[in-house]
């Protein structure tokens, strides 16, 4: 019974231990208390390491996404961001960025080392969509952008001319999510493309929109894009008039 005991504490001290390390943060951001989650691997110590904004569904919370991302974090030295919408019903590029998300940033840089050119944008479904929006009008502050589950509206296509940059994005979705159809992230691809922005398309097959349910795989393949890329200098961010 001691051995068994002593195997089980084994097999479940990490987990618990890197449970532990997820911290929930407190910033202002335009006059209003804003929260997110907060995970710094111990690998990256005092050296310059990635930052991966993480965008939640609708209806979840920064932890919701953060979870399923520690692992490879941790293994891979990135620091991990993860805040809460201004309504769980989700995002508004007004009141949710991309001022809050360079509020978000400047907060975390200013108590961790982060590697500037090296500023990363990770969404599902809400938060996929506010990721491709952003990473479109913050092409020089983020490096790149993966989500899953996400497209934009016809009508949001005209944010695509105010990409300075090229900026590289990558969707992956399922074949059997009713919510984005494939039809409709291929229109998105088709649009942005045109437009010179690389889009790399994975497509899951027979996968609905349940990211949890393959996380670690889309996690691992969207990460193996991310750190491909990385700005060639400091990052600029665009000034817009949200009023």
């Amino acid at each position: 019974m001691v051995v068994r005991c002593a195997l089980l504490l084994v097999m479940f001290a990490w987990p618990v231990h890197a449970a532990e390390k997820v911290t929930r943060e407190t910033m202002t951001s335009a006059g209003k208390t804003r929260e997110y989650f907060l995970f710094v691997p111990e690998s990256v110590k005092d050296r310059p390491a990635p930052l991966l904004v993480l965008l939640h569904g609708s209806g979840r919370d920064g932890k919701s996404l953060i979870d399923p991302w520690q692992r490879l974090a941790e293994r891979e030295g990135i620091i991990l961001a993860s805040p809460n919408s201004a309504d769980r019903a989700g995002w508004d590029l007004k009141q949710d960025g991309p001022y809050f998300i360079a509020d978000l940033v400047n907060a975390v840089r200013s108590s961790h080392t982060v590697d500037p050119r090296r500023l990363y944008i990770f969404g599902h479904s809400a938060g996929a969509i506010q990721g491709l929006m952003l990473g479109l009008v913050e092409s020089e502050y983020f490096a790149a952008v993966a989500v899953h589950a996400g497209a934009l509206e016809q009508s949001a296509w005209s944010m695509i001319d105010l990409a300075d940059r090229k900026i590289p994005l990558a969707i992956w979705v399922g074949t059997d999510d009713r919510l984005f159809p494939l039809s409709a992230v291929e229109a998105t691809r088709t649009a942005l493309e045109q437009k010179g922005i690389p889009v790399l398309l994975r497509t899951i097959k027979n996968h609905t929109h349940d990211y949890y349910k393959r996380a670690d795989d889309v996690n691992r393949e969207a990460w193996e894009f991310l750190k491909q890329h990385a700005l060639t200098r400091d990052p600029r961010f665009k000034e817009y008039d949200l009023k």
